[in-house]
């Protein structure tokens, strides 16, 4: 087994202080929107100038960005931690199972991220998380410098693939038909409750899942008929 290499300190003070912005974002998130969260304010509780946080998010949106970014680098970590046991449709619900938990625990700054989302006009490129940065902000997650960045559909793919191959779903699934229906519940789910109901995302997270297999599955059931 090769041992990695010890984290520069110069990278590890960079991912404390992006790290440390990005906290106080969330926390100031949790009680109003981050357009109304004064930069120095977050400057403050990160203990930095107003300058710093400008050179490491130059528009004060691009925090939500980042956060998104970790957030699906942590989902897609434990969706591959039960794909290692059990792949497919389970690794599948795993990400929602966690996904309600983050909704539970910060139910407003899931509201600035799919807010931050349906603004967007098109799809902003992934930009590199380096080791440092993953480490510090999953401290107890072994291996997840080994994740692949990118959207959910780096983790739901795969997994959506292995399900037809192995028949947990019908062999015609239309897998883009079928995407497009997850992250619809994904991001739809938790804007109908988390005002109302945050703790009932995951129980409604796991009732929409299991109509929308049911309804693959008839479906290709009619199509074939």
């Amino acid at each position: 087994m090769v041992t990695p290499s010890p984290i520069p300190l110069r990278e590890r003070k960079h991912a404390q202080t992006k790290l440390a912005l990005m906290r106080a974002a969330l926390e100031g998130m949790e009680r109003r929107p981050l357009e109304e969260v004064p930069v120095k304010d977050l400057c403050d509780t990160a203990m930095v100038s107003e300058a710093t946080f400008f050179n490491y998010f130059p528009r004060k949106s691009d925090v939500l960005a980042y956060y998104s970014q970790l957030w699906t680098l942590e989902l897609g970590w434990h969706g591959r931690q039960t794909a290692a046991r059990t792949p497919g449709l389970p690794a599948i619900e795993e990400v929602f199972r966690q996904a309600a938990r983050r909704v539970q625990e910060r139910p407003g700054v899931m509201g600035e991220v799919i807010a931050y989302h349906a603004r967007q006009r098109q799809r902003a490129a992934a930009a590199a998380l380096g080791r440092a940065e993953r480490a510090l902000a999953f401290p107890d997650l072994a291996g997840i410098e080994e994740i692949p960045v990118g959207g959910l559909e780096v983790v739901l793919v795969p997994n959506l693939q292995y399900a037809i191959e192995h028949g947990a779903l019908p062999p015609n699934t239309h897998l883009h038909s079928v995407m497009v229906a997850l992250v619809a519940l994904f991001y739809g789910t938790p804007l109908a409750l988390m005002r109302s109901n945050p703790a009932g995302v995951a129980g409604a997270y796991a009732h929409q899942l299991l109509m929308l297999w049911n309804g693959v599955r008839a479906t290709a059931g009619a199509r074939q008929g």
